[in-house]
């Protein structure tokens, strides 16, 4: 069975910054930009699409709520070597949340993307 896309939209403050950060930090490879509005990134399956204020995504709602990065929702992308990857990046001055949490599941950690949007690293329990 082919590998099916998971399309994720993040509201970001700046799309050039945002681009520049996946693809650099997490591996991610650009697919198409129309900055300062729109960019969408591909990481094996997950296609995120990040959206800035320019975009259609970013125009009020009729009750006048303007859409806006940040909150709890986030990606969720496992590594092999947790304690690795958290070492990289944070060599890179990438911001993290919180410290490494384990559980029965395994561990993770939360880094923030430019905008203030989460993304969870998590390396399953051995």
């Amino acid at each position: 069975m082919a590998e099916e896309t998971v399309n994720v939209r993040y509201m970001v403050d700046n799309v050039e910054a945002a681009v520049e950060w996946y693809v650099g930090h997490l591996g991610f490879s650009l697919i198409s930009k129309q900055a300062p509005a729109f960019a969408d990134v591909r990481r094996g399956a997950l296609r995120l699409l990040l959206s800035g204020p320019m975009s259609s995504a970013g125009r009020p709602m009729p009750d006048g709520e303007q859409p806006a990065p940040g909150g709890w929702n986030r990606i969720h992308l496992v590594v092999d070597d947790l304690a690795a990857e958290v070492a990289r990046l944070r060599a890179r001055g990438v911001s993290f949340r919180n410290d490494v949490v384990t559980g029965p599941g395994g561990s993770q950690i939360l880094l923030v993307d430019p905008a203030g949007n989460l993304i969870e690293l998590f390396q399953p329990a051995r």
